[in-house]
């Protein structure tokens, strides 16, 4: 019942302890969203550009934490719920900003923390009956969301010409665009997947 299972090879019995590393860096990542709103609300270009490079670091650690925590079996319940937490906290807060700067139609941003925090409800809800894990394509999502988010919160004017900097910002609208179709396909997916274990633990 409580062995961890490593991926191809035999359940060992034993726990991954709730502090390690892979759990670290995503309070890691809890803790430098402050910091990112703060530098955003800054004025000026460079504070922006430091606000962006807190973002990357900590979007950085998100890939970093779930490579460690497979690779040396730390996967936790904790793990697994806070990881999400702290991807939305990140993503949404850098989808606010960019509204309030008039950056990204709302409408996007709006249906985006719809869905999050609507899934983030029903895993709190499912709880009883399982951990719902991120699906791989819930890890695409926070890919295509972070990377188009960094596309569009980088000053590109402050290191490029303008011609170059008007590309990446409109490659990065295409990204926000792709991010959002693959977010609300994966918000259908996790209620279904709720239906089917709330159906399977009903019986």
């Amino acid at each position: 019942m409580n062995a961890t299972t490593v991926p191809g090879g035999p359940e060992e019995k034993q726990h991954a302890p709730v502090l390690n590393i892979a759990n670290a860096l995503t309070v890691l990542r809890l803790l430098l969203v402050p910091v990112f709103v703060w530098l955003m609300l800054q004025p000026g270009s460079l504070m922006r550009l430091a606000a962006v490079v807190v973002f990357g670091g900590a979007a950085l650690t998100d890939r970093l934490d779930g490579q460690l925590a497979r690779s040396r079996n730390l996967v936790t319940d904790f793990g697994k719920i806070t990881d999400p937490i702290a991807d939305k906290a990140l993503t949404l807060s850098a989808f606010l900003l960019l509204s309030i700067n008039g950056l990204l139609w709302w409408w996007v941003t709006i249906i985006i923390i719809v869905r999050e925090l609507g899934i983030t409800v029903l895993r709190f809800f499912m709880l009883r009956r399982a951990v719902m894990a991120a699906s791989r394509g819930g890890k695409l999502k926070t890919a295509l969301q972070m990377a188009g988010l960094v596309g569009l919160l980088t000053p590109w004017g402050l290191i490029l010409p303008a011609g170059l900097a008007q590309v990446l910002v409109w490659g990065a609208y295409l990204i926000i665009a792709a991010a959002l179709i693959v977010t609300v396909v994966t918000g259908l997916d996790y209620v279904r997947e709720a239906l089917r274990l709330a159906r399977g633990n009903g019986r």
